[in-house]
């Protein structure tokens, strides 16, 4: 499936919000439009995120090109974890730093965003490759959150790797966490999974420890938001806890992510900023108020899982293991 379809002078995204009951395309023909999408998760998934970004960057070129700086900077504040976001803009700015001499700014900037989509989904497929010759032999795979075609430029980072492992008739089940507070897991990889006929099944978000000390599931593999340099992995809230459970249980906790998801600015996970998502995402369940008037609520959108936790991280360029060093 294919959620990011640019038009040539409007993008048009599969809205994540709406989904599995409505299959819309959200438009987006203004810079303030992709905004709203990164900001209100019309789009997620770091990798998504960031060929998002790129696009909208083309539309604020094409409206006025001297807006080029305050356009990347609004969408550098649009969600602050995902490291990719920043990787597009600085991507974007490295390409068209003589383009604002002439006309053909908006040109270039379009070619631009368009490889940098395409890069986006080989290095999604050369993960899945990786990841499948890491696990060997049959697998029943829990994942947690999105991490498939709607998180990515249409293939998949961990679920790229499920894909790639079901291609070779070697998966007997996805087990997908529903993923609360925005059970992106429930809405969305069981979504896909259905699309493309892959076994599914969807457990609740404390469910990941009894699964793994019955041997319902034999490996975890989870995206990432961004990676710090020391290999610490920001990942949907929830994650930490599976990587500790698996650690316990023995069974491989796998990190899937492209390399632009590495930020080798940042030393280690405490450095990583997380996001804190509006209150109402928990205490309300389509519209409707599910704790009493006056709960008082912490919502996180993210958590860090320590290095020494993830027994390996997988990229475009292969697998690596702890000790971390992406250089």
């Amino acid at each position: 499936m294919n959620p990011i379809i640019w038009k040539k002078d409007h993008l048009l995204l599969l809205d994540q919000r709406l989904l599995p009951h409505e299959e819309t395309f959200f438009i987006c023909k203004r810079l303030a439009d992709v905004e709203i999408a990164i900001r209100e998760m019309v789009v997620r998934g770091a990798p998504a995120i960031g060929v998002t970004a790129a696009y909208g960057l083309v539309l604020a070129i094409q409206e006025d090109p001297s807006s080029f700086p305050k356009a990347c900077e609004i969408l550098f504040n649009a969600r602050p974890t995902a490291v990719n976001l920043r990787d597009a803009i600085d991507y974007m700015k490295a390409q068209l730093k003589d383009a604002f001499s002439g006309s053909s700014a908006a040109e270039l900037a379009e070619q631009a965003s368009v490889a940098y989509h395409e890069d986006d989904l080989k290095k999604n497929r050369a993960i899945g490759r990786h990841g499948a010759s890491f696990l060997q032999g049959e697998r029943r795979i829990l994942t947690h959150c999105n991490t498939g075609s709607l998180a990515t430029s249409g293939w998949g980072t961990a679920l790229g790797i499920v894909r790639e492992i079901h291609s070779q008739g070697r998966l007997v089940e996805v087990v997908a966490d529903e993923t609360r507070p925005f059970l992106q897991g429930a809405r969305l990889t069981i979504w896909e999974c259905l699309q493309d006929k892959i076994p599914a099944r969807m457990v609740t978000d404390g469910m990941g420890a009894h699964l793994m000390s019955r041997g319902m599931v034999d490996s975890v593999i989870v995206g990432a938001d961004r990676i710090a340099a020391n290999g610490d992995a920001a990942n949907k809230i929830g994650t930490s806890m599976l990587a500790m459970a698996a650690k316990h249980y023995d069974i491989p906790f796998l990190v899937a992510a492209p390399t632009t998801t590495i930020d080798q600015t940042c030393p280690n996970g405490a450095h990583i900023p997380i996001e804190e998502r509006p209150a109402e995402e928990v205490t309300h369940v389509r519209g409707q108020q599910i704790v009493p008037d006056g709960t008082l609520v912490y919502n996180p959108a993210f958590d860090v899982t320590p290095c020494e936790l993830i027994t390996a991280i997988v990229t475009e360029e292969g697998v690596h293991r702890f000790p971390y060093d992406f250089k």
